[in-house]
């Protein structure tokens, strides 16, 4: 046996077993936390969402919902996804579902060249695993978390992150705030 294999096997031999412990004591707290947002089960940490937050979640999903409802889009149903994302990511809960609605009709009228593409990221050129996938990525995109695009959009205000997401079309953020006041104009668009 090698040095290098001597050494991995005795750090498993310490580490595993330390593990083995620690893991299943550190969630023991959090199994009681296990929440049902919106009929899908989502893990919540307490110091993660405060109950506020969650029935925010749930108001602004059912509003993306309805929205989408109201011209029988195919991403009714997403509104939990797209609000989660949109906390996580830290952008206004309403730009995704309003670049949708704008890029694709709510899904309707998909990029024919990549699959799940309802937003028309990457100029219809990137395929996405689902559409919970392509919700994901565009908004750690959006909210400047993704490496490969945070020089567009990190810290930037929504009508900058909707002027570099399409810097070709000069009305394009007039057009999609536009759609984020339909879906829910309590809340002004910064």
């Amino acid at each position: 046996m090698n040095k290098q294999n001597i050494v991995r096997y005795l750090q498993s031999i310490v580490a595993i077993p330390m593990l083995a412990v620690v893991i299943p004591l550190t969630g023991v707290q959090k199994i009681s936390d296990m929440t049902l947002i919106n009929d899908n089960k989502v893990e919540v940490a307490p110091s993660v969402i405060t109950t506020q937050e969650k029935e925010d979640l749930k108001k602004q999903a059912d509003q993306i919902d309805a929205f989408f409802a109201l011209y029988d889009a195919p991403l009714e149903g997403y509104g939990m996804k797209f609000a989660l994302e949109a906390k996580n990511n830290d952008i206004d809960w309403r730009l995704l579902p309003a670049i949708a609605m704008r890029e694709s009709t709510g899904g309707k009228s998909a990029c024919k060249k990549a699959t799940h593409s309802v937003f028309g990221y990457g100029s219809c050129k990137m395929n996405f695993k689902s559409i919970d996938d392509s919700i994901e990525i565009v908004a750690k995109s959006l909210g400047g978390n993704n490496p490969r695009t945070a020089s567009h959009y990190d810290g930037k205000t929504t009508l900058q992150i909707l002027r570099s997401y399409n810097s070709v079309i000069h009305n394009y953020p007039n057009q999609v705030v536009k759609i984020m006041k339909m879906i829910n104009d309590e809340t002004e668009v910064i």
